[in-house]
């Protein structure tokens, strides 16, 4: 398996000063585009609700991930309570958006990392952990002390503040990010989410350029690279031809891409009548009609 990267910055010092950078944002919190500008040293909750402490709801072996994630032994996911967005249609939503989860130390949080890797999972997953970063680096420097030497996946909204993600340079080693919008009206109107498109743009781009295209060993397992999600919505209201065409001509067509159909209504999505629906075949089919006219023939796709 190839050494991770953010073993190198630990030996020389630059993962101990990179935790010290995060943990100073969070006393004027601006880890995300929101900048709330809270006090999160002291435990002030702004518009995510994350505060000091991490707080996680769940942590498995996942075998649902795209093929190069889940391989045979499962990604290590790791679920964070809270979450930057407030999409209508979560469907997660009793963990983004009601915060049922648990409270607990960097310590705990390293061993969750470690005992994963016990389980001989083919990485770890943090998911929603932008609003962690600081304490999801400090658990990563403890972990490393004890011997953790997984790959790290960034599996996140893709709403992403850009000197955030350089502190992650050199320590995320598989970025997975959603592009979720190409319209920020839609974005606003249903993930509350303002300037989505532009600020989705420069993160995919400053992804790739840290991680590159996604690498797989012999075995079919990522170990470097980016992945992008993209959830087809109802009525098109992801616009997500716009999506591709950014993703072709800015990043590159050996791009990977996970092109999903799952959109069920949840959460709030029940009562507004443009997403009270599936995605028909139709609609998802246009969708794969743009990935060939466009060269993308990386990734996944899924049944509908």
């Amino acid at each position: 398996m190839p050494t991770p990267s953010y073993l190198k910055l630990q030996r020389n010092g630059i993962l101990s000063e990179r935790v010290k950078q995060a943990y100073r944002q969070l006393a004027n919190c601006g880890l995300c585009p929101r900048d709330c500008h809270v006090n999160r040293q002291q435990d002030a909750h702004g518009f995510c609700q994350a505060g000091l402490s991490p707080e996680v709801s769940s942590f498995n072996a996942h075998f649902g991930e795209e093929p190069p994630l889940s391989g045979s032994t499962g990604s290590g996911t790791i679920f964070f309570t809270h979450c930057n967005l407030r999409c209508d249609f979560c469907q997660n939503y009793p963990i983004s958006q009601l915060g049922n989860g648990t409270a607990i130390s960097v310590e705990e949080l390293a061993r969750i990392m470690l005992f994963l890797q016990s389980k001989k999972c083919h990485n770890i997953s943090l998911v929603t952990g932008t609003i962690y970063i600081p304490q999801i680096l400090a658990a990563l420097e403890k972990a490393i002390g004890q011997g953790f030497q997984l790959p790290l996946v960034y599996n996140c909204g893709g709403y992403e503040n850009l000197a955030t993600l350089k502190l992650l340079d050199g320590i995320i080693d598989i970025y997975l990010p959603d592009a979720k919008y190409s319209d920020n009206i839609m974005a606003e109107k249903y993930s509350q989410a303002p300037h989505y498109w532009e600020i989705n743009q420069a993160a995919l781009l400053e992804m790739h350029r840290q991680v590159g295209d996604l690498q797989l060993d012999a075995e079919g397992i990522a170990r470097k690279g980016l992945l992008i999600r993209h959830l087809v919505l109802p009525g098109n209201i992801a616009g997500s031809s716009k999506i591709l065409e950014f993703i072709a001509s800015k990043i590159n067509t050996q791009t990977y891409l996970s092109i999903m159909s799952q959109y069920t209504p949840r959460h709030l999505a029940c009562g507004i009548p443009e997403l009270n629906r599936q995605v028909t075949r139709e609609e998802y089919e246009l969708v794969l009609g743009k990935l060939k006219q466009l060269n993308l023939n990386n990734g996944w796709i899924q049944e509908i």
